[in-house]
C-alpha cells in the first residue's frame, strides 16, 4: 500500500511538472498562408495575434474574422498535441486514457 502511495505521489509530481512546462511553452497557429498568426501557451492562453496588412480589407472584414478563427483553431490543435505529448503518458499510467 505504501509503495502505491509513493508511486501516486511521484506521478502527481510529474504531472505538475508537465503542466508547468505547458504553461511556459509557446505554440503557434497560422491561417491564410501566414496572413494571421496566433501565439498561445501550451495551456491554452493566447499571448499574441499577428495580422499582416494584406489581410486587412475594409470591404471584407468577414474573411479576416474567419482567418483569425482558423489561426486560433490551429494554435489550439498545436497546444492539444503538446499536452497529449507531455501529459498523455502520465495520464495513461493513471488509467485516464488521455
Amino acid at each position: 500500500m505504501n509503495a502505491l502511495m509513493q508511486q501516486a505521489q511521484a506521478m502527481q509530481t510529474q504531472m505538475q511538472q508537465a503542466q508547468a512546462e505547458l504553461a511556459v511553452t509557446s505554440v503557434s497557429g497560422t491561417a491564410g498562408g501566414g496572413l494571421v498568426t496566433v501565439m498561445m501557451t501550451g495551456s491554452g492562453e493566447v499571448t499574441a495575434v499577428t495580422i499582416k496588412p494584406e489581410a486587412c480589407d475594409p470591404e471584407d472584414t468577414e474573411t479576416l474574422g474567419d482567418l483569425i478563427v482558423a489561426a486560433l483553431r490551429d494554435a489550439n490543435n498545436q497546444a492539444a498535441a503538446l499536452a497529449q505529448q507531455k501529459l498523455g503518458p502520465l495520464a495513461g499510467g493513471m488509467g485516464l486514457g488521455f
